[in-house]
């Protein structure tokens, strides 16, 4: 491999000829040889804008001049673009402030930047820190592209992906709502409900849990730019933050703003920590929504047994013809992970500790991967699962004829001690309820038949 020889203020060091990185991110590709999780390239694309909006403001206050400006614009483009995302190789194991991968962006914009600069017959110059990083610390960019980058996967990926799956839940409701099934509580027969009512339980969980992360996200939309090594803002011109802000702003069609306190949100990961609340609340509907249709699904002749699912693939390597809830699982998988990645995020973000929480990269990582893998495994399951749900109605008539619950019907009539004589002895005996109810000298068959009707009770 070819390599040339790249100067920062350690010194020298050799970076691969290719590269458009420069010292600072070889000694960081270098040093920390830690797993295999690259550094989300949203928070890549999220510094990247910042930079351009930051070159834009700069060049507006008289600060930078029109040149360098453009050249700056030009590379964040083809970084936003992702033209360029071979070049940010640095890992999520790094410094906590996100320092490296800060300057691995700005090395990246100078380096390409001088090419345009060069083919333009200019003889200026980009420097990383000087130009690109221009009235910007790593403690104030790198927690602003971090809410850039959770805003912009939220709505552009998961409330989306939520719309999706609602959208088929509704229908399904909506078509099922006539079914008339057995309810279950503590995993035990209940009184009836509908198939559609139950659908609808599932549909406005999805409704909720997108409102609720919604109204969380406004608070992800308060940046930090601005507020440079420790929140007083040295080195920035006064009013920077707005303008920037209020630059990515246009840029995205998003309404972002300045941090109010600056110390605050250099320190403090509170706004993440309560999105992702929303984010695992929304988990926690979908495992159970998973774990409901499996179980419905159970069988096919030795389970529940109401729904049928769609038959993705084989089931067992050793059992011919069985067929798994795959998607659930799948589903559930993910949720679980998304717990584990709460855990963490909730951990990281109390070790903020004076100026600076250091933390940064393992927050966004695991915030990043909860919103796609959510957002994956949402459409997976609508798409090869919740659509080809089936209700199998001669299964759902067995069950709600054979209920015993059927009898709360009762209670209005005859008394919830009668009704439950009739309950236990009826299952005591093997017999339907009408037949526990006449020998018992309750009611007779006639006045059982007339007030014990599922369709009335839902």
């Amino acid at each position: 491999m070819a390599y040339r020889i790249e100067q920062d203020s350690m010194g020298q060091i050799q970076v691969p000829q290719d590269s458009l990185w420069g010292a600072q991110t070889q000694r960081s590709k270098e040093n920390f040889k830690i797993g295999q999780e690259k550094m989300p390239i949203g928070v890549i694309h999220g510094l990247a804008l910042l930079k351009k909006s930051a070159a834009i403001v700069s060049h507006s206050l008289g600060n930078l001049s029109e040149v360098k400006k453009d050249a700056i614009c030009l590379a964040a483009d083809e970084i936003i673009a992702g033209q360029l995302n071979e070049h940010f190789p640095l890992v999520v194991w790094q410094t906590g402030s996100g320092t490296q991968s800060n300057m691995n962006v700005n090395e990246v914009i100078a380096h390409r930047g001088n090419q345009f600069l060069e083919e333009q017959g200019s003889e200026e110059r980009l420097h990383p820190n000087d130009d690109v990083n221009k009235s910007q610390s790593s403690n104030d960019t790198f927690p602003t592209a971090l809410h850039i980058a959770g805003v912009l996967a939220v709505e552009q990926q998961l409330l989306p992906a939520i719309d999706v799956l609602k959208e088929t839940l509704g229908k399904k409701s909506e078509q099922l709502m006539g079914i008339v099934k057995i309810g279950r509580t503590h995993l035990q027969d209940a009184t009836p409900l509908s198939l559609g009512q139950e659908f609808s339980g599932w549909h406005r969980m999805l409704e909720k849990s997108a409102k609720m992360i919604s109204q969380s996200m406004e608070e992800m939309k308060e940046l930090a730019i601005g507020g440079t090594a420790v929140g007083t803002g040295l080195n920035a011109p006064k009013g920077f933050g707005e303008l920037v802000a209020a630059e990515i702003s246009k840029a995205l069609g998003i309404e972002f703003t300045s941090a109010k306190n600056k110390f605050h949100a250099l320190t403090s990961y509170d706004d993440i920590v309560y999105v992702h609340g929303a984010v695992k609340a929304l988990a926690a509907d979908l495992m159970k929504i998973a774990n409901d249709v499996r179980l419905l699904a159970s069988g096919p002749r030795s389970g529940i047994g109401e729904i049928s699912i769609p038959e993705n693939e084989p089931g067992s390597s050793i059992m011919p013809g069985k067929v798994n809830p795959t998607q659930s699982e799948a589903l559930t998988m993910v949720v679980a992970q998304v717990m584990g990645n709460d855990t963490t995020i909730g951990f990281a973000a109390s070790q903020g500790n004076y100026q600076l929480n250091v933390f940064k990269p393992v927050i966004i990582h695991n915030f990043l991967q909860s919103v796609e893998l959510l957002s994956d495994a949402m459409i997976s399951f609508n798409d090869n699962c919740a659509v080809g749900i089936e209700p199998n109605l001669e299964t759902i008539e067995h069950h709600v004829n054979n209920s015993l619950m059927l009898v709360t019907a009762l209670n209005p009539y005859i008394g919830y001690e009668n009704a439950a004589k009739i309950a236990k002895y009826a299952h005591k005996n093997g017999t339907t309820l009408k037949e526990a109810a006449v020998a018992l000298d309750l009611l007779t068959a006639e006045k059982f038949d007339e007030l014990v009707r599922p369709e009335k009770m839902i």
